[in-house]
């Protein structure tokens, strides 16, 4: 019997949006599927060798919970940007979530593909000696061969 597969398209690069790829490919991988991951446009920030930069942003967010409310003009004052990832990390870590830099290990380990799109590593001028070695690059073409086969395709 073959392998259920799965395609999933990042696209952002923030530290909320970087989780669920992650979190989906692992999971996945560790039930059987074949897994792809197919990083695009800020979501090839998820590939970098340091993760520690990757940060949330509470401004338009409107979903973020936070401790208080919060109105707008006191999201985008200076330093809460940093506020708001220092309290992030911190509720995961408390909450025994593995970090980014285990989630992209665990999906590597268990045979997680990851393709950067050459196109956008071409567009921002990326250096690909900035990227982790364990990924490959192709276009929205190679990404498709294998998505057209997939039993589940996410974009995030």
């Amino acid at each position: 019997m073959e392998s259920k597969k799965m395609a999933l398209i990042a696209t952002k690069g923030t530290l909320d949006m970087a989780y669920p790829p992650f979190i989906l490919a692992s999971t996945a991988a560790a039930l059987g599927y074949e897994v792809q991951v197919f990083f695009t446009f800020y979501g090839l920030q998820l590939l970098r060798k340091d993760l520690s930069d990757v940060k949330i942003s509470p401004l338009a967010n409107p979903a973020m919970p936070m401790p208080v409310p919060m109105p707008v003009m006191v999201q985008m004052l200076p330093g809460m940007e940093s506020m708001a990832t220092t309290m992030m990390k911190h509720k995961l870590k408390a909450k025994g979530v593995a970090s980014l830099e285990q989630l992209r290990e665990i999906c590597l380990e268990a045979d997680v593909k990851f393709i950067a799109c050459q196109m956008t590593v071409d567009l921002f001028e990326f250096d690909k000696d900035e990227f982790i070695a364990d990924v490959e690059y192709g276009g929205a073409s190679t990404f498709m061969g294998f998505a057209g086969q997939t039993d589940i395709c996410l974009f995030i």
